[in-house]
């Protein structure tokens, strides 16, 4: 299959996989998200007897086994899990593997098939499991493979070592921006005719004691109390944009696109699932922790993201926000939106937050919220904010409080952001031939 001019390349999602706390597998994720079902649940990954917070998205009966060789799965970190597991998935729901589990070769040549996969910490369990090794036992009880396993390109080198995929293959690491980062990297490697199938995808696994101590110290993480009867619920602590949000929720998963030059997916009969038509990209270069006044670096990784798309703010339907249920965040997101979008903003366009379902999965937000847009433009159902109860009088868009709606989504528009000041803005429309 020739390239086509790089003027005239246009990038279409052909498969999704997915793993997430509300779902393995895609079908099961929407299903979940769709229903308004929450993934969040008290921690069994490790002992949280000395933690105030306790709570966290896990993957629910995960076996790596199942999708990878038992020594590879007890080498690689759960990280490495997620991303084989979850592309494995994509490539069949894109028709791109044979009988044997590996690329196809008569659908895609592996020299012009990369990836961009991204994480925002990579192997923490394999690092946190070996600094223990090394105070407890010494330096010579190391694995031999912890240093090669647990960067953050770990994963998308295992991906392409699992499936034979030679093409273009970085991991980008943006914190919570990544995901979007990965995606739209990976549109604009197929865009200027660098290659003909591209993985967007983001993979974390960060509910590990270290890590989440890390968040607990911030004093961040929201809380499983129900400001309204006191009980404890797990499910009620991710609430984006209610007036009682008071903190996000770790969380864990991978999300992958497979992306593809539209005349190469015709070429061999795949049916597009939507397109990736605008990518922006920007940095608050305000603070590591805090978003810029009124959401400043979002705008422009926004407005940039509608520029390379070519279309207008009121051409895009719905927003999958970053919502992490944070005061600040969802209040400068929100300002943010208001400015971009203008009139739109509150006329017609419609935002949700599927972290009130998740969690934050990290790194791996971003692609997982990719899968979600191109799922609401291919059907018009818009899953909802879930635990909007108390509507905060500072933020009056509409958020699609508690029930999915259907809708006629042509545009949808996915933003995430990360510590350090990093934004990603990802553009997907409904293909339309």
């Amino acid at each position: 299959m020739t390239p086509s001019s790089p003027g005239q390349r246009r990038a279409v999602v052909t498969g999704v996989g997915v793993v997430s706390p509300v779902g393995i597998g895609a079908d099961n994720a929407w299903d979940a998200l769709v229903r308004g079902q929450s993934g969040i649940t008290d921690i069994t990954l490790f002992d949280t007897t000395d933690y105030e917070i306790h709570v966290a998205g896990e993957v629910k009966d995960f076996d790596a086994t199942q999708y990878m060789d038992s020594k590879d799965a007890r080498r690689h970190d759960r990280n490495t899990h997620f991303a084989v597991a979850a592309t494995g998935e994509a490539l069949r729901d894109a028709g791109l593997l044979n009988a044997e589990g590996a690329l196809d070769a008569g659908q895609a040549n592996g020299d012009r098939f990369g990836m961009v996969f991204g994480t925002a910490i990579g192997g923490i369990g394999m690092i946190s499991d070996g600094v223990q090794t090394l105070l407890e036992r010494g330096p010579s009880r190391i694995s031999p493979f912890l240093l090669s396993h647990m960067i953050p390109d770990a994963a998308s080198g295992m991906v392409a070592i699992q499936y034979g995929i030679r093409g273009p293959n970085m991991a980008v690491v943006s914190a919570c921006a990544t995901g979007g980062h990965a995606i739209g990297e990976a549109m604009e490697a197929i865009v200027r005719g660098q290659a003909d199938v591209m993985l967007g995808a983001g993979t974390e696994a960060v509910i590990v004691p270290l890590a989440f101590a890390g968040f607990s110290q911030m004093r961040a993480l929201g809380s499983p109390v129900d400001p309204d009867s006191g009980a404890y619920n797990p499910e009620i602590a991710s609430r984006p944009f209610d007036a009682t949000r008071n903190g996000f929720v770790v969380s864990e998963g991978c999300g992958v696109l497979v992306l593809e030059e539209l005349e190469h997916a015709k070429a061999r009969g795949a049916q597009p699932l939507a397109e990736v038509v605008g990518y922006g990209s920007s940095a608050d270069a305000f603070h590591m922790a805090a978003p810029a006044e009124r959401g400043e670096g979002s705008q422009r990784s926004m407005r940039a993201a509608l520029a390379r798309a070519g279309i207008a703010p009121e051409e895009v339907d719905y927003i999958n926000a970053h919502g992490t249920s944070t005061p600040l965040n969802d209040r400068y997101e929100s300002v943010a939106i208001e400015d971009v979008f203008g009139k739109h903003a509150r006329n017609g366009l419609l935002i949700s937050s599927t972290k009130s379902m998740t969690g934050h999965m990290m790194g791996a937000a971003g692609a997982f919220e990719g899968f979600v847009c191109v799922k609401v433009v291919e059907s018009g159902c818009i899953p909802p904010t879930i635990n909007l109860r108390h509507p905060d009088p500072e933020l009056t868009l509409d958020y699609v409080p508690n029930e999915a709606r259907q809708a006629d989504i042509r545009v949808a528009l996915s933003n995430s952001m990360g510590l350090g000041g990093h934004n990603s803005t990802v553009i997907i429309r409904r293909y339309e031939g």
